[in-house]
């Protein structure tokens, strides 16, 4: 336990996680999400710091929140396991919304790295996934495999890990180079609930993003589908312990998949952080709870597969 926070090893890897941890997408800025203040990033990641939480996940991708972290935490390095990507666009133009461009090349790859330690005022990255989920083909036509071989060598990179979605995710995790998963995963969002459980089978470390994401409002001008007509077709309000919210619920459903390490969930709002580690520590569902809430959800249309 940290502060109360359950705590698991993230696959083969030797960190000792805590089961929440923090997106630090939230305070990327603008034009891609909503204005942030030097002030509020610095209280917001010491808050996170001072919960106990020590998984950070980042991207080059997200604005501001490299430089951020780098000017607010970096004095606290030997409190936090940080996580970053690769394969985003260096120099590159900043697409106001939807996807990022990434190129997969040894010069870019090598690029991010860099500028990432650089930003983040470190030596090292504990965990560095590929952005974008990209195929097999894609990673052995840019030789981006040994690209990031090469980084750890030289102690820059820890662990490699992969940003995974179908439909590349199989392949991904058969092709036994990953330490670490990032996987989109929630009591809304289960498509991906089976290849978390086959990639802890293969005993690598499961990262679980946009656990709560789909109680939260978009930011990017995209509109969302109501998050909330599955939520109440499988009656999921009749599970939720009294005094919890439908928020707090989602991220127990997600911290009850057994495959799963941590979940990292982003933020601005100290309030709102401190009511994720509320309900974090309360840990998983009860067994029962979360296969009801999986059978309910499975009769709304709402799988797994």
């Amino acid at each position: 336990m940290a502060n109360g926070l359950p705590t698991t090893k993230l696959g083969r890897t030797n960190l000792e996680v805590t089961k929440l941890g923090f997106g630090a997408m939230e305070i990327r800025g603008l034009p891609r999400g909503r204005e942030v203040t030097a002030a509020q990033a610095d209280t917001i990641l010491n808050a996170v710091l001072d919960s106990g939480i020590n998984y950070i996940d980042t991207s080059i991708d997200y604005g501001l929140s490299e430089g951020f972290i780098g000017d607010f935490i970096s004095n606290r390095r030997d409190e936090y396991f940080l996580a970053s990507k690769c394969g985003c666009m260096v120099n590159g133009p900043v697409v106001p919304s939807g996807r990022q461009p990434h190129l997969y090349t040894k010069e870019n790859i090598v690029l991010g790295i860099e500028q990432s330690l650089r930003r983040m005022k470190t030596d090292y990255l504990d965990v560095v996934q590929f952005h974008g989920s990209p195929s097999q083909e894609t990673l052995e036509e840019n030789g981006a495999i040994d690209t990031v071989l090469e980084l750890k060598e030289q102690g820059k990179i820890r662990h490699i890990g992969m940003s995974g979605t179908l439909p590349n995710l199989p392949k991904q995790i058969d092709m036994g180079v990953f330490d670490v998963l990032q996987i989109p995963y929630s009591a809304l969002e289960r498509q991906h609930e089976d290849l978390i459980s086959k990639a802890s089978g293969a005993d690598i470390g499961n990262v679980i993003r946009g656990g709560v994401a789909k109680g939260e409002p978009s930011v990017s001008g995209v509109p969302q589908p109501d998050p909330w007509k599955t939520f109440e077709q499988a009656g999921l309000d009749d599970l939720i312990d009294e005094g919890e919210s439908r928020t707090d619920f989602l991220l127990r459903f997600t911290l009850s998949h057994p495959g799963m390490h941590t979940t990292i969930v982003g933020t601005l709002n100290p309030d709102h952080l401190n009511q994720n580690v509320t309900a974090a520590a309360k840990g998983p569902l009860a067994a029962d709870v979360y296969e009801k809430a999986k059978s309910q959800l499975a009769a709304a249309g709402q799988t797994s597969a």
